[in-house]
């Protein structure tokens, strides 16, 4: 009956955090009584989703029993979920603990991580310098952690750290560190200034980064931006001529007019981030396993001209912080304490209370221009692969 009780509390969790909220001080009693593991789990896993948004909420009585009992549980995940709410309670114990886990380089991978999540959802006040040694961590998860946390503190040494070590990220750690980049006005400054001199590739700037750095108000970086890039056009003006123009490129490669392996290498830069294909890629815009990708046309019109139809699940949302941070993603979920916004990279959470801005646009988060910047050769590939009935393998390593 207990257990019937409890498990009501947690879905009360999930569908009304207020009340899940109300309850904090009988979860606490319990959680420092039962010895049952999934109990733990689910009342603590229901906390979490009560209190998602908030950086910080008053301690509940008796949670230094819980904490004391649940942070050296044998199970990681009791572990993870206790400190974590240790730490939105204000708890100096979790700080201290959780600080020396994400720098200890002889910790797990996975709990380094973790760590790392829980000071960011509080924004811990001296995470930043840490952040930035953690760039250069040899461990993969950790160093992605660092480099996308870096975005929610404004860093004067943020830029130029993600700069010098740009060149040797992985492909989609440098996908990070320019989303992070361009969401301050001051650091895309900087990363211009690098495209500009050579040491980031142009071809690495995608056309949704450079509608990402349009969203400032900054005349200065849009003045940049625009003797880098040129001017950048929401709407096409004649989408017939552009898809005929595209269409000649393609078949100008004959009868098997790309390559397979080398087309799915240019998905995977510039589409995997918000598409999935044969259940590899992203969740940001729809899975286009199932779409009409045999027929040309079809694709063509859809990533020539995104913004022909677009459903208001993909519209795109602007937040500007108060903090000067501006994100662009697509809104999965609000209430009066948060707004939950999937961007590119990442899924963030928005505390109400940091918003100075949210605007939506009636226009798709997939820019116009994606496949502008592509050689000839590469759009061949690029259409090619798309144009698989299954998945091809990426090419042999030379």
């Amino acid at each position: 009956m207990k257990r019937l009780l409890l498990l009501g509390t947690t879905c009360l969790a999930l569908l009304a955090p207020a009340r899940a909220v109300d309850s904090l001080p009988r979860l606490a009693e319990i959680l420092a009584e039962t010895n049952d593991p999934q109990l733990q789990t689910d009342i603590l896993r229901g906390l979490s989703a009560a209190l998602r948004g908030r950086r910080t909420a008053p301690m509940p009585a008796g949670w230094e029993k819980v904490e004391e009992r649940l942070s050296t549980s044998a199970n990681g995940e009791i572990r993870t979920l206790t400190q974590a709410l240790s730490l939105t309670f204000g708890s100096q114990r979790a700080l201290a603990e959780l600080r020396r886990i994400a720098a200890d380089t002889k910790s797990e991978a996975g709990a380094r991580r973790a760590a790392l999540d829980a000071l960011l959802a509080v924004r811990d006040a001296q995470l930043a310098p840490t952040l930035l040694k953690l760039v250069s961590d040899p461990e993969p998860r950790v160093a992605e952690g660092a480099i996308r946390g870096l975005a929610s503190y404004d860093d004067p040494a943020a830029a130029s750290t993600l700069l010098a070590r740009y060149s040797a990220l992985t492909a989609s750690t440098k996908r990070d560190a320019l989303n992070t980049l361009a969401g301050r006005a001051g650091n895309a400054r900087q990363l211009l200034a690098a495209v500009a001199s050579g040491a980031i590739p142009r071809t690495d700037l995608t056309a949704d980064l450079v509608r990402q750095l349009r969203n400032h108000k900054d005349e200065a970086l849009r003045k940049q931006l625009t003797e880098l890039w040129g001017v950048m056009k929401e709407t096409s003006p004649d989408m017939q001529a552009e898809v005929e123009r595209v269409k000649r490129v393609y078949w100008a490669g004959g009868s098997t007019p790309g390559d397979g392996p080398r087309g799915r290498v240019v998905f995977n830069k510039i589409c995997a981030q918000c598409h999935t294909l044969f259940d590899s890629g992203g969740h940001v815009g729809p899975d286009i396993t199932g779409a009409n990708r045999s027929d040309l046309d079809y694709l063509l019109q859809n990533i020539l001209y995104p913004n022909a139809v677009v459903p208001n699940e993909y519209r795109a949302t602007t937040i500007e912080t108060k903090d000067d941070r501006t994100i662009t993603g697509i809104v999965k979920e609000q209430n009066a304490t948060a707004v939950v916004i999937q961007t590119a990279n990442e899924l963030l959470t928005v505390p109400r209370g940091e918003i100075k801005s949210q605007s939506t646009s009636d226009q798709s988060l997939m820019p116009e221009g994606l496949i502008a910047q592509l050689k000839d050769g590469e759009m061949r590939d690029l259409l090619y692969y798309l144009s698989r009935p299954g998945q091809v393998n990426l090419p042999a390593a030379k």
